[in-house]
């Protein structure tokens, strides 16, 4: 792995991190592409620069965060479930199903279906939360168990939280800002993990690289919230399940 397939990881993290097409995912797909093999400091290196795309969330909504405590309150409760699924089963998460390319290529593809039909019969009702303060304790708990489903490379962190949201009765706008700010945590404390058992293995070359990638990610990051934020003015989340689908079957014949 050199500092161009650092910027290319970057740029794809940053991009997919918080569109419900998976960076997990996409991120396995890139570095099949680029010919790397799926060694234990590229599936640390994977992790970590998900910290410069969480970073983005921060310098976009910092004033939020300092100043609502409730908010922050209701996002820490939608971490717990996560939090507490991935210490459980953080072994079989980094050995067993990170790299796995059928597993990311079937999530992909089911998820992309399940994203369609959803869509497809989902009808927001009029009484929807528009507002992230509004969202009661047992809804953020409720949203952080859909979250946790994504610890399956292919899910999509994005998909599981906004969908949950949806069927709870959020408004598209608020459960997309509400997913953007549970990653703070999430990414954070699955960076924290991984660091902590495996950065004392990484030389002076591989801590530069996590560094491109994480700086490049940040960047790409601020402007993919930001198309989201525009995006779900006046669209539906088809399209993403159509691309997903898409993309599990040319997975399938890249690996074929």
């Amino acid at each position: 792995m050199d500092f161009f397939h650092a910027i290319i990881l970057g740029i794809v993290e940053g991009i997919t991190e918080f569109l419900p097409i998976s960076s997990t995912g996409h991120l396995i797909l890139a570095q099949r592409l680029l010919g790397l093999a799926s060694t234990d400091f590229i599936k640390s290196f994977e992790i970590s620069i998900q910290l410069g795309a969480i970073l983005a969330v921060v310098v976009l909504y910092w004033r939020l965060l300092l100043t609502n405590v409730v908010i922050v309150k209701k996002v820490l409760a939608a971490f717990i479930p996560t939090a507490v699924l991935g210490l459980i089963f953080y072994k079989l998460i980094k050995k067993v199903l990170l790299g796995n390319e059928q597993v990311v290529i079937w999530s992909l593809l089911l998820g992309g279906i399940f994203l369609i039909v959803f869509e497809l019969f989902h009808r927001e009702k009029e009484g929807s939360l528009d507002n992230i303060s509004a969202i009661s304790y047992r809804q953020a708990v409720l949203i952080g168990v859909f979250q946790s489903i994504a610890i399956v490379p292919g899910v999509s962190r994005a998909a599981a939280t906004i969908i949950g949201g949806l069927i709870l009765g959020l408004k598209r706008k608020t459960i997309v800002e509400f997913s953007f700010l549970l990653a703070i945590p999430t990414m954070a404390a699955a960076t924290a993990l991984d660091l902590l058992k495996s950065a004392s293995a990484f030389s002076f070359e591989q801590v530069g690289l996590i560094s491109v990638g994480f700086f490049v990610s940040f960047g790409v990051a601020i402007l993919g919230i930001k198309f989201l934020l525009h995006f779900i003015k006046n669209n539906n989340f088809i399209g993403f399940g159509i691309y997903r689908i898409v993309v599990a079957i040319l997975f399938w014949l890249l690996v074929k």
